[in-house]
């Protein structure tokens, strides 16, 4: 598994999105290695792992990342904040704080549970991704940046790196939407032993604010901060995101 590592000071391990790469946090990362060292995870199947797909399973992804990272704080991006979240539900001694960047516990629609988009959203992907997964790709990005007051400028930069680090397995991409589909980690929320924030984009039309600022009440050691953008807070507003993550960093206790 790929891991790049960046900058000095306190760890900070930052996991990406559905079809993704490290690559993809390009505008935050100089930000943060001025004050983290900064470990960019290309999870299994995903950019320079892509040959190293191995088990496409939510826990053994988190595990696979636990094992190959220090203590840190923790950053997960919409599917890579399912990754951190299991992480922290996994070894709680080794997640020093959580920061969930428009990511939901749950991402698709229930009964009990209106904060998703609906399962036929998924549905429509993976049969794009049987057709042609270039294209299926496209239209997730489009709807990443859905709502966006600079849609179009974010669209094109995510166009531009999300093959930077090379084309991800087919079969993880199938397997990764069926865990956006499937997952739901709600009731590991009370059971976060290390504090968290959740950064939601107020225009987000993929994981709704809203469920983020529902997921900041569910422990007690939790906060919320709504930024003005889509769902890659990090493309459009790099700066507000590694202050929010900074300020968070400093009410931890030191390591």
């Amino acid at each position: 598994m790929h891991i790049e590592t960046v900058g000095s000071g306190p760890d900070l391990v930052l996991i990406h999105g559905w079809a993704m790469h490290g690559g993809i946090f390009a505008p935050l990362t100089p930000l943060l290695a001025e004050h983290f060292r900064v470990h960019l995870v290309d999870l299994p199947g995903h950019g320079f792992s892509r040959g190293d797909a191995g088990t496409c399973d939510l826990a053994i992804w988190a595990e696979r990342v636990l094992d190959a990272t220090p203590a840190a704080i923790w950053v997960g991006w919409s599917l890579g904040g399912l990754v951190a979240l299991q992480a922290a539900r996994a070894r709680p001694a080794q997640v020093r704080g959580l920061v969930e960047i428009a990511a939901s516990p749950c991402f698709v629609n229930a009964e009990d549970w209106k904060f998703g988009v609906d399962l036929a959203v998924f549905a429509q992907f993976a049969l794009g991704l049987r057709e042609n997964y270039r294209d299926a790709i496209e239209r997730f990005l489009a709807l990443e940046t859905l709502g966006s007051a600079n849609a179009q400028a974010e669209l094109r930069e995510l166009k531009t790196l999300v093959f930077a680090h090379g084309e991800p397995d087919l079969d993880v991409l199938e397997r990764g939407l069926n865990m956006l589909e499937t997952s739901d980690l709600r009731a590991a929320l009370a059971q976060l032993a290390m504090p968290s924030l959740w950064i939601g984009g107020r225009r987000d039309r993929l994981v709704p604010s809203a469920a983020m600022r529902w997921a900041s009440t569910q422990s007690a050691q939790s906060g919320f901060v709504e930024i003005a953008s889509g769902h890659a807070p990090f493309l459009s507003h790099a700066t507000n995101v590694a202050q929010a993550i900074g300020d968070f960093a400093q009410r931890l206790p030191r390591p």
